[in-house]
């Protein structure tokens, strides 16, 4: 039963902070109180630019919590979670140019040369889209072993968003400082199940 509603229920869930925002923007639109703030745009740009990190940070959980709670059903969600992660940094990025740039597009690159964690964010999106784009299964079969090793960005993707995040922090570094320790905590389980993995090769060799 799970497994035949995992992925809707996925679907669905993944969708409500985006419905969320959407409802906040038609407050607004209609003059009634709304949760956007004094500078919505800018509330907009930075609301969805945390659950692209949070959808990030739900894709690198997931195979620890298959190996730690022997869950191998949550890993029909991964590529979900992913695209997700790469919905959520659209949506900011167009977010961005609509509020902030007011469409001017001739001011991307001003901004990206300007202020060093555009840069980080630019670069990291960069890299993301190559994941999104190269997740179906014809990329997949076409990479082969080539697929795995793209897909490991997904790590250097999580650091560089910490950085961005923290790096356009003019204060209180409580929120940047959680999110890298939790993608923290994530880093060190993979670099030790990888040294586990290959210990218990060499054990096997021998």
């Amino acid at each position: 039963m799970l497994k035949r509603w995992l992925k809707p229920l996925t679907f669905v869930l993944s969708l409500a902070p985006l419905s969320w925002c959407l409802y906040q923007v038609f407050l607004l639109s209609q003059g009634q109180p709304h949760l956007l703030g004094a500078d919505p745009g800018k509330s907009i740009v930075d609301f969805n630019g945390q659950w692209a990190l949070r959808f990030l940070i739900l894709t690198l959980m997931v195979t620890p919590i298959k190996q730690l709670f022997s869950l191998p059903l949550v890993a029909q969600v991964r590529r979900m979670l992913g695209l997700f992660a790469f919905f959520y940094a659209t949506i900011h990025l167009a977010s961005y140019v609509v509020f902030l740039l007011e469409l001017r597009f001739s001011d991307i690159l001003a901004d990206v040369i300007k202020r060093p964690y555009i840069t980080v964010g630019i670069s990291a999106f960069s890299m993301l889209t190559l994941m999104a784009v190269t997740s179906n299964r014809w990329m997949i079969s076409r990479l082969g072993a080539w697929w795995k090793r793209l897909h490991k960005l997904i790590y250097v993707i999580s650091v560089l968003v910490i950085v961005h995040l923290t790096w356009l922090t003019k204060s209180e570094y409580q929120e940047a400082f959680l999110y890298g320790l939790v993608i923290a905590v994530l880093l060190v389980i993979r670099v030790a199940r990888l040294g586990w993995i290959t210990r218990r090769n060499t054990v096997d060799g021998k």
